[in-house]
């Protein structure tokens, strides 16, 4: 039985108070709706397809490299109505896994379950439940004497006693797709909200005596809905603290994993410590035995083995084994350091590319360069790319020697093995196994007064 998946995904969410559709709002480092298509994705099911409304432009380049198909929901007319837009991309025999985007705690195991669930037991319908403390705003589970499925009453709609029922609607579904989109088209909005619901498709398929299971999980955290910004922080904390288990568990090492801070995506080796007050993001990778932190911030960048890194910031950098960077440096992108490359205080470095065992140590700014091996970059150095049109390049050959407080003004090539003199402005190119010194001559004049 061929499984397909539809994710509801064309809500505005009029409580984030914002410019976004909701399900592109953000939650430890990615879109609310990726979360959901990961899940799905590593339940098992690779037929997506998502339905968009508000938004939809922004929600489709999101998505675009997940390879999915999109449905456009014109209208918002409820979550029955929502689905049915989906009825020509989905294959008659299929078992659809219905669920909606706004829920990036859901994982993949919960989802497999579900599935699982509804397979043995040859349901037509099963809907996952959950036992909620706290069931405000969920619609109620309600069940006959011998606690089978009666039907589903949203809490507009609910009375009092219903309204006290913890069985709460995860709004997660797996369906027989030919039978539930016969009973969509039988579905109508005489409901306190006017809207299409699917749980009426419940009801109506129970009334035609085909089998609806209910699958009580226990992960209540899972099916918690984005509806406002608290949620979202709500979310993140929950998320974050997953990702930390799951490195902790892993073999990496966090300090106080209340003050570090780690997308869902990023990859760390073993024996890497992180300490307090960093922040990992994105696509990072991070190999082993690294120390990282405290207060570092590395946005997709590659890091190797044994490097450290204290107080920094890195985007879009690539660090090869053994360096050490920092305090106070800033890798801007296109940055490489080969292996052994040591970067101090107060540097900058942006699009170069600095060779194995050189060192930048303190106060300089390297920008539009390819630095050989060996190098040496004394403090305060310049590398001047920039003219106020264009940008240029750079060169210092294999065991360049800088002295402090030399301006490089590009384009400049030093060749290897030469030196600059401290406090020299260097604006030709320096033959190889040269000392290259440019400085006016010091004056005495007698101090008045």
């Amino acid at each position: 039985m061929k499984l397909s998946a539809v994710i509801l995904a064309a809500g505005k969410g009029l409580r984030m108070r914002s410019d976004l559709p909701k399900v592109a709002h953000k939650v430890a480092g990615k879109p609310i709706i990726l979360h959901v298509i990961k899940a799905v994705k590593e339940a098992g099911i690779e037929d997506i397809a998502v339905v968009v409304g508000h938004g939809r432009g922004i929600v489709q380049e999101i998505c675009s490299g997940e390879k999915i198909r999109f449905v456009l929901q014109e209208e918002q007319l409820g979550t029955g109505h929502a689905l049915m837009q989906a009825e020509a991309v989905v294959a008659p025999e299929d078992t659809i896994l219905v669920l909606a985007g706004d829920i990036p705690l859901i994982q993949a195991e919960t989802l497999r379950k579900l599935i699982k669930n509804h397979r043995q037991k040859q349901a037509t319908a099963t809907v996952l439940s959950v036992n909620m403390r706290n069931p405000s705003g969920y619609g109620r589970i309600l069940r006959d004497k011998q606690g089978a499925f009666l039907r589903i009453i949203e809490e507009k709609d609910a009375n009092d006693e219903e309204k006290g029922i913890k069985e709460i609607n995860s709004g997660i579904y797996c369906f027989s797709a030919r039978k539930v989109f016969s009973a969509l088209h039988s579905t109508s909005t005489r409901n306190a909200q006017g809207e299409y619901y699917l749980t009426e498709a419940l009801e109506l398929l129970k009334n035609q005596q085909e089998s609806i299971g209910i699958f009580l999980s226990d992960g209540e955290e899972d099916i918690y809905g984005i509806n406002d910004r608290v949620q979202l922080v709500q979310a993140e904390n929950i998320l974050r603290q997953r990702k930390n288990r799951e490195l902790m568990l892993s073999g990496v090492s966090l300090m106080d994993p209340a003050s570090t801070f780690i997308d869902s995506d990023v990859l760390i080796g073993h024996d890497t410590i992180i300490l307090p007050f960093s922040i990992i993001e994105g696509n990072s990778r991070i190999g082993e035995r690294c120390e990282i932190g405290p207060g570092t911030r590395i946005s997709d960048s590659i890091i190797g083995n044994e490097v450290k890194i204290e107080s920094s910031r890195l985007i879009q950098a690539s660090v090869a084994d053994r360096c050490n960077i920092g305090p106070f440096a800033y890798l801007r992108p296109e940055t490489t350091l080969q292996e052994g490359v040591k970067v101090g205080d107060f540097v900058e470095i942006k699009k170069s590319t600095i060779g194995s065992g050189s060192k930048i140590p303190h106060l300089s700014y390297v920008g539009d360069a390819t630095i050989g091996q060996g190098v040496n970059v004394g403090a305060g150095t310049i590398t001047c790319n920039y003219d106020g049109k264009n940008k240029y390049q750079t060169v210092l050959e294999d065991r360049v020697f800088i002295g402090s407080n030399t301006n490089l003004v590009a384009p400049v090539r030093i060749g290897e093995n030469s030196i600059t003199g401290a406090g020299s402005t260097i604006s030709r190119d320096v033959p190889p196994h040269t000392l290259a010194v440019e400085r006016a001559g010091q004056k005495h004049l007698p101090r008045r007064g």
